[in-house]
């Protein structure tokens, strides 16, 4: 059982930027990634970046050159958020695949843990 925790949401204004946390009980150790989803009121949960085992990050079109993904060694998974906007307002949720990596990373249905999520608000 994986255990996950995010922490860093908060308020900003258009322009600003916020740091999400994630602490893992356990990363993948081979095959699998890390990844950050989102969810605003009333759509679907929408995956913003995810991050294999050997390091190698892919994002969504809607973020990418504005977010970047990162790990440390400490089992720790960040999100940096700059430019954010106020279409970026979520729930933002920390999520591990121990399964397969590769173009599942993007996919939520191979992630099978989930941590409880941290709010994001952009006001304009």
């Amino acid at each position: 059982q994986v255990q996950l925790a995010e922490s860093g949401g908060g308020s900003v204004q258009a322009g600003g930027s916020l740091r999400l946390s994630c602490a893992a009980s356990e990363y993948p150790a081979r095959d699998g990634c890390m990844g950050w989803f989102r969810q605003a009121p009333g759509k679907g949960r929408e995956w913003v970046a995810g991050i294999d085992s050997d390091g190698h990050a892919n994002y969504g079109d809607s973020v990418k050159g504005r977010f970047t993904i990162s790990q440390d060694n400490d089992n720790i998974l960040y999100l940096q958020m700059d430019n954010l906007q106020p279409e970026d307002t979520a729930i933002y949720y920390c999520a591990a695949n121990l399964l397969r990596g590769g173009e599942a990373c993007s996919v939520p249905a191979w992630y099978t843990f989930w941590g409880e999520g941290t709010q994001v608000t952009v006001s304009s």
